[in-house]
């Protein structure tokens, strides 16, 4: 008999959890397990990606009337008599109105969206919860299982979250998944009481797809360097860096293209330093690329200027197409990259990877040894899924 598993999250919107999600599924035996997908938002460019095997469940009415605008909200509910909900609604307005940090603002307005949600759902053997906060909160609060898998896809220092709120949940789950083993490290430090919870279960990244998807043709002018960055516009990705470092550049006279893939929050905000600091030209924002691979493939150098991660989805996919790779210092860094063997770490600061790459540009030799470094590496983590497997029927 099949086993069932659920998997939630809050989109397929492009990001690396959302990535690592749907790689996943696709590489689940679907003889032996029977798969829903829960999304607090039916939305995002991996949408197609995902296997037709895998059930996408539609929440409630009222759950999907919470989720429209406030004013639209709170009057279709008081016309359905169902004054709790628009309180809760208005609550919820309220408290990510209030709090500025983001992710606190998710952690504390939990309580007043769950109201919302119709309960319970079908029991299954699993239930995972592959986002930090809501996604996890949801499995506990929402969902009958006998195994509860909680994923932290970032070092969780850097999350700035309310932990109190975090270790009521992390008490009811079986497992609290991780990417690295830094990432592991901080929570084991941060929630001792949980240390025999903790695993360590790598993003699944396919080196047979990327290499296959990587063929098609990208539209790129490849009469000058190309420098890459993949990820979402937000602060934690490091593109203000990214944009001063490139100024630096120009003012060398160093001949450059810096594109990046990705879409977020900042789109407005970068735009505009970019035309402050007159780089349309040398740096551009290309969105979202349903196939990224071809602008890697492209790519002299690819550069991760982030300023925390779990373990860059990204970064996995450039070593696996064998890429010259500067990445800033941040926390997890040397958990993919030994400097100068299969890449380059350097300072968070905009002089030093304006150096870094400038010094690998001119450096042809350099760009060889990192890439036959890379090449002698298996980089493909398509077996992380046996784990997954073994946790479940553990």
């Amino acid at each position: 008999m099949k086993k069932s598993i659920v998997f939630v999250i809050p989109s397929l919107d492009a990001g690396g959890g959302e990535k690592s999600l749907v790689n996943l599924l696709n590489c689940i035996d679907f003889n032996q397990y029977e798969v829903d997908l829960i999304l607090l938002n039916k939305k995002g460019i991996f949408l197609k990606s995902v296997p037709a095997e895998v059930n996408i469940l539609e929440l409630n009415e009222d759950y999907l009337i919470f989720t429209k605008n406030i004013k639209l909200a709170i009057v279709e509910f008081i016309k359905k008599g169902k004054l709790k909900l628009a309180f809760s609604r208005f609550m919820y307005a309220l408290k990510l109105f209030s709090i500025q940090n983001s992710g606190i603002a998710e952690q504390r307005s939990w309580k007043y969206i769950v109201k919302s949600i119709k309960l319970p759902f079908a029991k299954y053997d699993a239930a995972v919860g592959f986002l930090e906060k809501s996604s996890i909160y949801f499995i506990i609060d929402c969902i009958e299982a006998k195994k509860k898998i909680g994923f932290i896809h970032n070092d969780y220092n850097k999350l700035n979250l309310d932990a109190s709120i975090d270790e009521k949940y992390f008490r009811n789950l079986d497992v609290i998944a991780t990417v690295s083993e830094e990432c592991a490290t901080v929570l084991k430090e941060r929630f001792p009481d949980f240390l025999k919870k903790i695993k360590v279960i790598y993003n699944i990244v396919s080196e047979e797809l990327i290499h296959k998807l990587a063929l098609e043709k990208a539209n790129i002018n490849k009469s000058v360097p190309i420098i890459l960055s993949i990820g979402r516009l937000h602060p934690q990705k490091g593109f203000d860096l990214a944009i001063d470092a490139a100024l630096i550049l120009k003012e060398n006279n160093i001949h450059f293209q810096w594109l990046v893939i990705g879409e977020g929050e900042q789109r407005m905000e970068l735009t505009k330093r970019i035309k402050e600091k007159g780089l349309e030209k040398n740096f551009i924002l290309l969105g979202l690329k349903e196939n990224p691979y071809p602008y890697l493939k492209a790519a002299t150098v690819y550069v991760q200027p982030s300023k925390y991660e779990g373990k860059s989805i990204a970064i996995d996919e450039a070593k696996i197409l064998n890429k010259p790779i500067i990445v800033t210092n941040f926390s997890t860094a040397k958990d993919q990259i030994q400097s100068n063997v299969n890449g380059i770490i350097t300072e968070m600061k905009p002089d030093a990877l304006a150096i870094a790459i400038s010094n690998l540009l001119d450096d042809n030799n350099l760009q060889t040894s990192l890439a036959e470094n890379l090449s002698k590496e298996k980089l493909g983590t398509e077996d992380e899924i046996n784990k997954i497997y073994q946790l479940i029927n553990e």
